[in-house]
């Protein structure tokens, strides 16, 4: 591939950039708002504000960066035609091709869900084979943000560069709450007694946080992205139950008047910020090194501040409009686990340390997985 232009002739942040930006939190906004909608309500008109708000997402992807292609394609006068790249005779921004490609999929899965929720009924899962394909489609709109923002970045310096380094954090901890959401139903906090847990949000988490904490370059970066997915998660929690919902479905074992927000956010602040230290620490090591330092510490961090929190939480000190443990789906059985606060129990003797282990492997390989990745990243110009 031939050398990029280094930097950009302009200071001022391009539309499409934006577009991707708005396109992002549009997504995570309606899927939040949407899993309550189903928590709450139950199974509604396809044409609900949750459902538009996610599909605005696609519509904003599909539109901005296909338009991006194509005027880089069949403009010669287009800026961006020397640092793109060609796929299938088109040119453009390698974000701009993974972003579109993920609003066509989007858009594809809308007549796929609303025919499934009309065979079928509500959804007993999250991870339905119509909300598989618009996920696969929400995240490679994120990746793709991701990257266009990237490749202005590695080309930029000065002011520019720190705008932009600011929304490619942003749309990391976008990233973190997309995959942490798609997690939602086998994370929750009945689960945070038991080494599967853990292992489950190793699965995630610091291949992200690392990710983007290398291709940042920012000191705080892992801090920033993991305080970005707090801050976003914690707003809705308390956003949402301020509007009325009643259920529409049976049967009704709580009967509500307000919509059921998501669990109060993990503590994965604690472990970036961890992270963020450590890599100042080993900045001239080499990435296996760092990746088995960066899990062991990601995991025992984790650990050590999530399961006696999960015990706070299941507590009647986190039972109000602040830590949201009072809020229940409407399903919720009253003899239930969550609606007891109960736990499942932890694994017993051997299956525990199998799977303490097991999380541990799994949290170095994501960690050098996402330094790997960041590393990569590091060069994008396109």
């Amino acid at each position: 591939m031939p050398p990029a232009p280094t930097s950009e002739n302009h200071d001022s942040i391009p539309w499409y950039v934006w577009c991707s930006v708005a396109a992002v939190t549009f997504a995570m906004v309606g899927v939040h708002w949407d899993i309550s909608w189903h928590r709450s309500i139950g199974r509604d008109t396809f044409w609900t504000p949750a459902h538009i708000a996610i599909h605005l997402c696609g519509v904003l992807a599909g539109i901005s960066c296909g338009y991006l292609v194509l005027s880089t394609t069949f403009s010669p006068r287009s800026l961006l035609r020397e640092c793109s790249v060609w796929v299938w005779g088109f040119r453009g921004p390698l974000g701009a091709f993974i972003a579109a490609w993920g609003g066509i999929a989007m858009l594809t899965s809308a007549p796929f869900d609303n025919w499934w929720h009309d065979a079928y009924g509500l959804d007993v899962k999250i991870l339905s084979p119509p909300h598989m394909v618009l996920a696969l489609g929400i995240f490679a709109v994120h990746a793709g943000a991701l990257i266009l923002i990237l490749g202005q970045m590695n080309r930029a310096s000065g002011a520019l560069r720190a705008r932009l380094q600011k929304m490619f954090l942003y749309v990391g901890g976008m990233i973190l709450v997309l995959l942490t959401v798609l997690q939602m139903e086998i994370t929750a906090r009945i689960f945070m007694h038991t080494a599967h847990f853990y292992y489950l949000v190793a699965l995630v988490a610091p291949a992200v946080l690392a990710g983007v904490a290398r291709a940042s370059g920012f000191r705080w970066a892992a801090t920033t992205v993991a305080g970005i997915y707090f801050a976003f998660v914690f707003l809705m929690g308390r956003i949402l139950p301020l509007f009325p919902a009643e259920p529409k479905l049976g049967p009704v074992y709580h009967q509500l008047t307000q919509f059921t927000p998501p669990e109060f956010p993990l503590l994965l602040i604690v472990p970036a910020l961890a992270l963020d230290l450590v890599w100042r620490w080993t900045e001239g090591w080499g990435t296996a090194r760092q990746a088995l330092v960066s899990g062991t510490v990601f995991l025992g961090v984790f650990a050590a501040v999530q399961w006696p929190f999960g015990s706070f939480l299941a507590s009647p000190a986190a039972r109000n409009w602040f830590f949201g443990a009072k809020y229940f789906g409407y399903y919720i059985a009253q003899g239930s686990l969550m609606a007891r606060f109960g736990f499942v129990a932890a694994e017993k003797g051997a299956a525990f340390w199998q799977q303490t282990a097991l999380a541990l492997i799994t949290a170095i390989c994501t960690s050098w997985l996402g330094l790997s990745w960041g590393n990569w990243m590091q060069r994008i110009r396109r």
